[in-house]
């Protein structure tokens, strides 16, 4: 129930048949990349947050009074779940029936609307959802039963436009007259029978510490013959045992007060429940590999060259990827739903469309006809995941691994535009497990996928500015961009529609520090990977300058760098990662008003063995000149450095806070009043 899920802030229990889907997609593509890899993080984290800004609520008329009304306490949550009970059964075989209960009383409006529609999600070919109880108590006493014509069954948002899969559904029930005040109780039960990948059944569960659950019951009956399970020891539960042999269950019990829990330290720490039927991760591989079933005829090079407007014979790699990736659709599945797909490389050619995880799949059979070699690996961006329980809820991903030679490519078609070799910056280092016909347990099935990039990254950014004698800046930047930050950029832009693209480059904006209002924007053919990525757009800021202030002083107006953070008290043996190699190149000038004149700071350079930085700024009758240049040399330093690293990002940040001071002559007139 996805208003659940965003209630409790908790990760609810996930299986490969019951995967959550309409989560916002653009927050799935953000989770792919690395923080430090992105020069323009802050503006983005709003987008990928989907943050709106919202007016405050106008305070209302004081009543003349003669006592001060005393103030009401708010409710802390807009809705609070005051019990969330939920049971699960599994059998030997991997069908399973999930039941949820929970009552829930509605303490705003903001509470009404996330809870205006109960969604569930499920897969229709293998999985059935009933709703048993959906009623209403006001606060009067009297009470409501929403009726079954309420409840509606539709494909997911995600798929609605794409036929093959119509079984990913989302079962909703409108809840009609809900009130402040009101306190809303329903149940669900999800039966899922013969899943993709029975007898193998796995959960994940970690119980709610935001403080919107009030009281959460979580009861587990399995068989007790091959469950392999993990429980935090701040959550201890004993087993109660019954039957004997293969018929031997175990069931567990969990009464929680959420507010007596002890706070998770990050968002990677293990979950409170974790259990398993896999018996290693190399198991898991093997399902993996035997699940889909492909099979394929010789005719798919013939489509794909026919796909592409060729009929070349190819047998290159980069051209079976650029056809994969930028002539399919890719549909906006999460990594646990696609394991619940199995379509074969002809029927993807044919339908133009494919989840990442199947595009992977056919570029892997196109590329049997080269002479490289190549392997899939599923990658997680979970820590250390190869000492954790093996299930594929851990898995975040496919990439096909690519060897020519004496030189070893990881490809992700399914970010449709990412240049050969390019793959985000996060899952560079991870480990991953090679999919592959396991049949033993095994420890060779990890694989670590390589940290360097295919090729060095580059940032140029070009600012021409002006000053009118009102003080009004107008700007046009210009980005060139090779690398990670290119990578974000092409995806971002590909998948926001046109008329939302002038929003982007004003997050663009605001994060590099510029403050005034972009009018235009225009990019480079997001397809065209071949040559860096280019961003364009334009900008005005009214009352940039007073005029009538003396001295008027200006920074220069360049973007202004990611610089690494150093962690304090490192352990003397452990590394500061500055992250990939980087040459930054920003240039500007700033025309000013006829008769202005200005007076440029000095320049700065510092240069170490792991980065290199250096400044010029100039002043030539009314145009200012200014540059910056940084090089990331290194991708890491050992930590006894730390200081030395310090020193060097005060000199930059030092640098950065340098002004222009302008003299304006008695001719150019004072910013008028508005």
């Amino acid at each position: 129930m996805q208003q659940q899920k965003q209630l409790t802030k908790a990760r609810f229990t996930r299986r490969t048949a019951n995967p959550t889907l309409n989560q916002n997609a653009m927050n799935r593509l953000f989770e792919r990349f690395s923080k430090r890899a992105i020069l323009f993080c802050a503006g983005f984290l709003f987008l990928a947050a989907g943050a709106n800004a919202q007016a405050p609520a106008e305070k209302p008329q004081e009543k003349p009074a003669e006592k001060p009304a005393e103030k009401s306490e708010e409710p802390p949550n807009a809705a609070q779940i005051e019990l969330l009970e939920t049971k699960y059964r599994f059998e030997t075989n991997g069908d399973s029936r999930k039941e949820v209960h929970a009552l829930v009383k509605i303490n705003s409006e903001l509470g009404v609307r996330q809870f205006a529609h109960l969604n569930f999600d499920y897969n229709r070919s293998f999985q059935s959802v009933e709703i048993p109880l959906v009623h209403i108590t006001h606060p009067s006493g009297g009470t409501a039963d929403i009726l079954p014509s309420a409840i509606s069954d539709v494909p997911n948002p995600a798929v609605e436009k794409f036929p093959a899969y119509q079984d990913v559904r989302v079962k909703s029930v409108r809840i009609l007259g809900l009130q402040p005040g009101d306190s809303l109780e329903y149940r669900v039960i999800t039966t899922t029978t013969k899943p993709p990948l029975a007898p193998d059944f796995w959960l994940d569960h970690s119980f709610d510490r935001s403080g919107v659950v009030t009281h959460e019951i979580f009861q587990l009956d399995l068989p007790a013959s091959r469950t392999r399970l993990r429980i935090n020891p701040d959550t201890p539960s004993t087993p109660e045992k019954s039957g004997e042999g293969e018929s031997a269950r175990e069931s567990y019990r969990w009464v929680v007060e959420p507010a007596k829990l002890k706070s998770r330290d990050s968002a990677g720490d293990p979950e409170d429940i974790a259990l398993t039927t896999f018996s290693s991760w190399a198991r898991l591989a093997g399902q993996l590999y035997r699940t889909p079933h492909f099979a394929f005829s010789t005719e798919i090079y013939a489509n794909a060259e026919l796909l592409a407007g060729s009929i070349q014979g190819h047998t290159s790699s980069r051209f079976f990827f650029d056809v994969v990736s930028q002539k399919l659709t890719t549909v906006d599945l999460p990594f646990d739903a696609q394991q619940i797909i199995s379509r074969g490389p002809d029927n993807v050619l044919a339908s133009r469309y494919g989840t990442s995880q199947e595009k992977v799949w056919l570029l892997a059979m196109l590329l049997t006809s080269s002479n490289a070699t190549e392997r899939l690996i599923a990658y997680s961006e979970t820590p250390n995941v190869e000492s954790e329980l093996p299930r594929p809820s851990l898995l975040s991903g496919i990439l096909l691994e690519l060897n020519e030679g004496e030189h070893s490519y990881y490809l992700d078609p399914g970010l449709e535009v990412a240049p050969f070799g390019m793959i985000p910056a996060k899952l560079r280092g991870r480990k991953g497990i090679v999919i592959g016909p396991w049949k033993q347990d095994s420890d060779n099935c990890f694989s670590t996928i390589q940290a360097q990039s295919p090729f060095h990254a580059s940032q140029q950014v070009t600012i021409r500015s002006s000053i009118n004698s009102q003080g009004t800046l107008t700007s046009k930047v210009t980005y060139h961009l090779r690398g990670d930050n290119e990578l974000l950029l092409r995806v971002t832009f590909h998948q926001t529609p046109k008329e939302k693209q002038l929003q982007i480059a004003q997050y663009l904006a605001l994060s590099d520090g510029f403050r005034g209002k972009v009018t235009s924007v225009k990019t480079s053919d997001p397809y065209a990977t071949d040559v860096p990525f280019e961003v364009e757009y334009e900008l005005t800021q009214e009352k940039f300058v007073d005029w009538s202030k003396k001295p008027v002083r200006i920074p220069a107006l360049l973007p202004l760098p990611g610089l690494p953070d150093v962690t304090k008290n490192s352990p003397a043996d452990s590394k500061i990662e500055l992250g990939p190699p980087l040459n930054i190149e920003l240039t500007g000038t700033l025309r000013l008003p006829p008769g202005v004149t200005a007076q440029a700071p000095a320049g700065t350079s510092v240069k170490r063995d792991y980065a290199t930085f250096a400044s010029t700024y100039s002043s030539t009758a009314n145009l200012l000149l200014f540059s910056r240049r940084l090089n990331f040399i290194s991708q890491e330093i050992p930590s006894d450095l730390s200081v030395d690293l310090n020193a060097f990002i005060h000199a930059v940040q030092s640098d950065q806070s340098q002004l222009f001071v302008l003299d304006k002559p008695g001719s150019v007139p004072p910013a008028k009043p508005k």
